[in-house]
């Protein structure tokens, strides 16, 4: 097995190309978060009908990542992911030019069935290509060109247009990411450890629905659901709040509010070395308490301190969410690919169906309606913590 090893040239373009990856996925996802004020003005949709752009793009992308991983097994690696993001930038800038809302929302919900072959496919090639030694690195790299790709890619829709139209923001994201995309195949290694395998989808269902009775694993699926959906709602409207009196920042300054991002960079491994001495349960609520704490702080009015609860907001978010992908590994002993699949799609599931049910409240009651909502999202992920124990110390002492 002749794997990639740090410090050699073809490391370094498989980790890059791959940061690229995560990076176009990503910025491609989130680039309409900044923009649901703007569609909800422009085509005459309520701040609800207006979260549908990322909706239902994240539920697409969810169902499919399912199946997609098993397509990879037969059809490889490489060639699924390059047509991914080749396509999904054509689906942006195709995008900008949508006539009505109805075509900008078919244009997300293709954009969601197309995007799935990154991230369904990209850490079972690094764990394939990449030597043990090398892995964390590499992994940690991918999931950085993520989180700064959906960083950047509201940044740049939100700054654009200000300055132009979201029209041709949307547009502006299509091209970067159409010649990164060129350039991640160019430079992307070939699968030299790959065997294909015959196309199997029976074996895929009969292992999904095995992990979905699994008491444990259900617990971590709900904790899923209900971390996207908060952190998701809270992005997904207060640009609405923000662009009203007394505020009424532009999109340039909304769109860098999603710097605060960074914060999750750091939280996401101080927790997970947290969990090591503390416990995974613990460090959790830890997670969902400092959740609770910054979406609290938004409800002051001084927009210092709504910036604070958000960035309080997102480290919490980061945090806790590291603490519960990585339970999913833990937990299943077997078909751990299809675990982690099941797991997104709730997380992406949450995401689809919260962040769309926000708007309600938003409608109904403000930003303290988002918050309330919110609030019992979150509490609801205690009592599935505490299961969520109880049922893994019983199948610990039962197997000693």
């Amino acid at each position: 097995m002749n794997k990639l090893q740090q410090g050699t040239t073809a490391f370094r373009k498989a980790n890059l190309a791959l940061f690229a990856g995560g990076f176009i996925t990503f910025s491609i996802l989130y680039d309409v978060q900044p923009l649901m004020p703007i569609f909800s003005k422009e085509f005459g949709v309520r701040a609800a009908t207006g979260s549908l752009t990322l909706s239902v793009t994240t539920f697409t992308l969810a169902v499919f990542m399912l199946i997609t991983s098993s397509f990879s097994e037969a059809w490889g690696r490489k060639i699924i992911m390059g047509a991914s993001l080749i396509l999904s930038s054509l689906i942006v800038i195709f995008t900008a030019f949508s006539p009505d809302f109805g075509s900008l929302l078919a244009f997300r919900v293709l954009q969601g069935v197309v995007l799935a072959g990154l991230p369904a496919i990209a850490m079972a090639y690094l764990g394939e290509e990449v030597e043990p030694n090398s892995l964390g690195t590499a992994m940690g790299l991918y999931i950085s060109g993520n989180s700064i790709g959906g960083m950047a890619g509201r940044i740049i829709t939100g700054s654009v247009t200000d300055f132009f139209s979201w029209r041709i923001a949307m547009g502006s994201i299509g091209v970067i990411s159409l010649l990164l995309s060129i350039w991640f195949w160019l430079n992307l290694p070939e699968s030299r450890n790959f065997k294909p395998k015959p196309l199997n989808l029976k074996g895929l269902f009969v292992s999904l629905f095995r992990h979905l009775r699994d008491p444990a694993l259900l617990c971590l699926f709900g904790i899923a659901f209900i971390l996207m959906g908060s952190f998701v709602t809270l992005f997904n409207y207060i640009g609405f709040q923000l662009l009203e009196p007394p505020y009424q920042l532009s999109q340039t300054i909304i769109g860098w509010i999603f710097i605060v991002y960074l914060t999750g960079t750091f939280s996401s491994t101080w927790m997970g070395r947290l969990s090591d001495s503390l416990g995974r349960r613990k460090v959790l609520w830890f997670g969902l308490l400092i959740m609770l704490s910054g979406a609290v702080l938004t409800l002051g009015e001084p927009l210092v301190l709504k910036v604070i609860g958000i960035a309080v907001f997102t480290f919490g978010f980061f945090g806790a969410h590291s603490i519960a992908s990585s339970w999913v590994g833990i937990r299943a002993k077997t078909g751990k690919a299809q675990a982690s699949s099941l797991y997104l799609f709730f997380y992406y599931s949450g995401s689809s169906i919260a962040g769309s049910a926000g708007g309600f409240f938003w409608a109904q009651y403000g930003w303290g309606g988002v918050i309330g909502f919110i609030i019992i999202l979150l509490l609801c992920a205690f009592p599935l913590s505490v299961k969520l124990s109880s049922v893994s110390a019983k199948a610990l002492r039962v197997k000693n």
